[in-house]
């Protein structure tokens, strides 16, 4: 018997695996898809088309999608600056860079929220210097548009990290032998062979920025029509029985997390196939 052979589980083993992942699939993530979109539309499209319409979530829709374009920009150059550094050279503090770029990742969303609270509230360190100066951060769009790009900054550096790594110094250290500048071998040598994790990055940024819940609610204070992003318009709906309006809302988000991973899979499969035609060559 070959060792693959010996490898290879049995069908019975094989279908029960593929089963079980196939049941936590339904259970999980397709029945509350199918429950988002049935309640959503159980009044019928008109109805669906008049709660997406309402004032307050047209409002909390603009908020979101201005505050995922302000957010995930920023962490696009941070995740890059921070991923070139870390990948790119050794330099003191390294390990304390990539420790900080974590802390949003274990801290929890709420706790984050509070701290923000605690720096820019009237109250908080920064209170008092921030209401003479006549600015208003806490309970209003800068609160939520700053713990927002708290909560995603990692998620660029994490994808480009181990890509710029795995690709190496060569062909930089090659181009700058040749009389490259630094911002030429950037743009001309670099960039393009992290695209595709750079992209990858973006997308989760996006998602995560349109998504989040705890720290914006903590920094929001629930202001309808001002500082509800649209997970907590959809909270609001939903805590005044408005279930089928919230359901229309929340499919929004679903779209989105649809949306996310159908690009998701297509730019994993490019770079796949990239990565596979690379290979080729080499050999």
């Amino acid at each position: 018997m070959s060792s693959l052979a010996r490898r290879t589980e049995s069908p019975i083993v094989r279908r029960s695996l593929i089963g079980i992942a196939l049941l936590y699939l339904v259970l999980f993530i397709f029945m509350p898809l199918f429950i988002v979109f049935a309640t959503a539309l159980e009044k019928g499209i008109v109805y669906y088309l008049h709660s997406l319409a309402d004032v307050d979530t047209i409002a909390a829709i603009k908020l979101t999608v201005i505050t995922a374009l302000i957010a995930v920009p920023l962490n696009l150059v941070f995740g890059v600056a921070a991923s070139w550094a870390i990948a790119k050279f050794d330099f003191r503090g390294k390990n304390f860079l990539l420790t900080l770029i974590d802390v949003p990742l274990s801290v929890s969303p709420v706790i984050s929220g509070l701290i923000f609270v605690l720096l820019f509230g009237l109250q908080g360190v920064f209170g008092h210097w921030i209401r003479d100066h006549g600015w208003r951060i806490i309970f209003a769009p800068p609160a939520i548009i700053i713990a927002t790009i708290f909560v995603t900054f990692p998620m660029v550096a994490r994808e480009l990290i181990p890509v710029m790594k795995a690709q190496g110094n060569d062909e930089e250290e090659a181009a700058i032998t040749l009389g490259a500048g630094g911002w030429k071998t950037f743009w001309y040598i670099t960039l393009p062979n992290v695209k595709w994790g750079l992209l990858y990055g973006v997308i989760l940024c996006n998602a995560r920025a349109m998504g989040e819940f705890g720290a914006v609610s903590v920094v929001s204070g629930h202001i309808r029509g001002y500082t509800n992003t649209l997970p907590l318009q959809i909270e609001i709906l939903y805590n005044d029985y408005s279930f089928t309006a919230a359901f229309a809302a929340a499919s929004l988000l679903a779209f989105l997390a649809l949306f996310t991973l159908v690009i998701k899979s297509l730019v994993e499969f490019r770079f796949r196939a990239e990565l596979k035609a690379v290979r080729k060559q080499g050999h």
